[in-house]
């Protein structure tokens, strides 16, 4: 059997489920919710938390805009910010902000409890300080909101009836690195999980969610545990959507490029430091990863492969590709073009991305901004 008379099927394979992936994509764009400027908010209570840990260079961008959108808010509003053991000047700037506006409340956080991740204990100790009701805004101190951005984002929470939505923030991504990974955020809900589903289903493996902008119905954070119920867990934002839908709570991800921005990475090093920590942890196992990392290669690598060397079904897969990544960048206010020709390029990085997580994982050097993540095995 020639080497070909098995590549053929893989790359035929691969393009089917391109196709699929491209239709879902298109699915995904034309359902998937958005918080809307107009929409009426009843007043209540919001509890806005906001951890920190070193971030000099973005606190005061973050909370100048988090106090612009609180002027809107029509009822009581409190803007906590836990300084989570900050060596870099953060704790200045911060008590220069809570000088000037009385709504900023700044704490000083503690070491971890003893099977705690770092942020997970942050926001714990931000919500036992929030309003015992209403809602609970978790941001992350490297996004900035629009002025609009809580009334419409809560106001979507309402009025659909849910009691999570995860705004999904613009990323802003500038350099090369962060251009060829970054897109992939919103493109990877985008073009696999069915939206409508997973707004209705308890299913929890039909969960996304980003804890750069998560908004929460307080008494159903309650309910679930809060983050006591998601502790452990380093991907803590899809997992408190899980705990959420397990108490019977229903929550969803949203699209969010009009109400909130972030630049999560400044260049290939922070992109790498930043997935390492994590990345591990997305696919359950190292055979998850494995399989779920080996059927993106076959959906996106391969087919552009085979168009390489003159396959048209190679070529329908690496076009249909380009096109889910083009709508997806589109409908998030991403870049387009050309970086969606890229799309390939990119798959293959975050599957180098992944591998180097599982194995920094397996080794035991995990860490976050001098911490050591210390993970059940």
């Amino acid at each position: 059997m020639r080497a070909s008379d098995l590549v053929r099927p893989l790359v035929a394979a691969g393009t089917a489920l391109s196709l699929a992936s491209l239709a879902l994509t298109l699915d995904n764009a034309r359902r998937v919710r958005r918080p809307v400027p107009t929409d009426i908010l009843v007043p209540e209570p919001l509890s806005v938390l906001v951890p920190m840990r070193d971030e000099v260079e973005s606190a005061e961008r973050c909370l100048l805009a988090v106090v612009e959108a609180a002027d809107r808010w029509p009822g009581p509003i409190r803007i906590l910010v836990l300084d989570d053991g900050s060596v870099d000047g953060t704790d200045a700037v911060l008590a220069r902000l809570a000088a000037s506006d009385d709504r900023i409340h700044v704490h000083r956080g503690t070491a971890p409890p003893p099977g705690w991740l770092g942020k997970n204990w942050a926001c714990a100790q931000l919500a036992d300080k929030a309003f015992p009701d209403g809602i609970h805004v978790f941001l992350d101190a490297d996004v900035v909101v629009e002025p609009h951005a809580f009334t419409a984002s809560s106001a979507l929470l309402r009025n659909a009836g849910l009691d999570l939505v995860s705004p999904y923030p613009r990323q802003v991504a500038v350099r090369a690195g962060e251009r060829l990974v970054q897109p992939l955020l919103q493109w990877s809900w985008l073009s696999t999980l069915p939206l409508g589903l997973a707004e209705r289903s308890p299913r929890e493996s039909l969960s996304a969610a980003n804890g750069q902008f998560l908004v929460v119905d307080a008494a159903t954070y309650r309910r679930a545990g809060g983050h006591a119920a998601v502790h452990d867990v380093v991907l803590e934002d899809i997992a408190l959507l899980r705990a959420i839908k397990a108490a019977g709570g229903r929550g969803v991800v949203a699209e969010g490029s009009d109400v909130a921005t972030c630049r999560m990475y400044h260049g290939w090093r922070e992109v790498r430091a930043g997935y390492r920590k994590s990345l591990w942890s997305a696919f359950g196992s190292p055979g998850g990863t494995l399989g779920v990392t080996g059927l993106l290669c076959l959906m996106y690598v391969f087919p552009a492969a085979a168009a390489l060397f003159g396959s048209r079904v190679g070529l329908v897969g690496y076009a249909a590709g380009v096109a889910s990544r083009a709508v997806s960048a589109q409908r998030t206010g991403g870049r387009a073009w050309p970086d969606a020709f890229g799309h390939p390029l990119s798959i293959l990085v975050f599957t180098g991305l992944a591998v180097d997580s599982t194995l920094a994982r397996q080794r035991g050097v995990l860490e976050w901004k001098g911490r050591p993540i210390e993970v059940r095995r």
